[in-house]
């Protein structure tokens, strides 16, 4: 039976993998290699480490190189953990930065337990979030698009004085005419990037719901969509975004994770709450407040609601029934209290949070 544990730190680049060991004990960690980014050369080096017989713990920091290491470690039989860069311990005053630091301190804070994992998608649920990231990708480029189109007419004193970027507006936004040629080339190329991009996002969203049918997180997502406010594309980012809602104990953990939770800064006898955290998922967190914004209007079972919440457990439509009467009541309490708009649909996407958390323990992806 191994007893020795071994404890490895890997400051993980596109290039390079340095390699840190911290043994069991109060031994400083020392660095042991840097070697090209080869994970055949890295098993290589784990097993000589290991070559005593010690048991090895692994980890690195979350960055742009994935969690394709992490996977290809675990299925070679090692403890791999992914940890988050923001919550490594940072020492006062350090001043110099280095990846044979890097990789050190990370094999020593293992050691002592001071990092924090975060949850590793499985691959096929790592695909849907490609997928729907790169529908919000698609939305920023659009976004930005129309911003410049209508900049460029408003330089030009076109206005348009109702809802934007409806079928009128694109009429006549084409009608317009321009004494000069290179003016009017502009609007037609602004024009047919703004079309391309709304043709785009479209085909992305049809994507999206073609392919989620397929994938294990199909339940929680039809599941998600009984609640007001979260349309296929909104369910498909929270449910790929947080994956199995289960490995959260309670909702105010989920809160926590999305940053909004009030920070706060206490000390003796006082106690200072400030804005929220913004840590964690921008992304789901975003879609949380835009979905609260639909709870300013009275508790009602709309026609698309009805359609969403059709086959789903009885369980499921009770909850999303109880989050439209707590969220609205709490809406009208919050603006009576003279709480800006802003920070009133703060607090009921945080309150959602908890409904989202309550339908996840219902309803779980079928993952492996």
């Amino acid at each position: 039976m191994r007893s020795k544990v071994r404890y490895v730190g890997m400051d993980v680049h596109k290039e390079t993998i340095v390699i840190a060991v911290a043994d069991s004990g109060r031994s400083e960690a020392r660095v042991w290699k840097s070697i090209p980014h080869d994970v055949k050369r890295l098993e290589q080096e784990l097993k000589q480490l290991s070559a005593d017989g010690a048991r090895l713990e692994l980890c690195y920091e979350a960055g742009p190189t994935g969690y394709t290491l992490q996977r290809r470690l675990t299925a070679a039989g090692y403890a791999c953990q992914v940890v988050a860069p923001s919550l490594v311990p940072q020492r006062a005053g350090q001043r110099i930065k280095t990846d044979r630091r890097d990789a050190a301190k990370l094999a020593h804070f293992l050691r002592s337990g001071d990092l924090t994992a975060v949850w590793t998608p499985d691959e096929a649920t790592e695909a849907l979030r490609d997928l729907e990231r790169a529908r919000e990708d698609a939305r920023r480029t659009e976004r930005a698009a129309r911003q410049r189109l209508s900049k460029f007419l408003l330089r030009h004193d076109r206005r348009w004085g109702r809802t934007a970027w409806t079928q009128a507006h694109l009429t006549w936004i084409r009608q317009q005419a321009f004494a000069q040629e290179a003016q009017r080339r502009v609007l037609a190329d602004s024009l047919h990037e703004v079309e391309r991009q709304a043709e785009r996002v479209a085909r992305l969203t049809r994507d999206i719901a073609e392919l989620v049918e397929t994938t294990a997180l199909a339940p929680l997502i039809r599941a998600l969509q009984a609640l007001r406010g979260v349309s296929l594309v909104s369910a498909v980012v929270l449910a790929a975004e947080l994956g199995d809602l289960k490995r959260f104990q309670n909702p105010r953990q989920l809160m926590a994770y999305v940053g909004l939770v009030p920070s706060e800064h206490s000390s003796g006898g006082s106690r200072r709450q400030g804005a929220i955290t913004r840590t964690g998922n921008a992304h789901v967190r975003r879609t949380l407040v835009e979905a609260a914004w639909h709870y300013r209007y009275l508790p009602c079972v709309s026609e698309a609601i009805k359609r969403r919440q059709a086959g789903l457990a009885p369980q499921v439509c009770q909850i999303a029934w109880r989050a439209q009467q707590r969220l609205s009541r709490r809406m009208y309490h919050l603006l009576n209290k003279g709480k800006s708009p802003q920070k009133m649909v703060v607090a009921l996407a945080r309150e959602l949070v908890g409904f989202v958390w309550a339908i996840g323990q219902e309803e779980q992806p079928l993952l492996a």
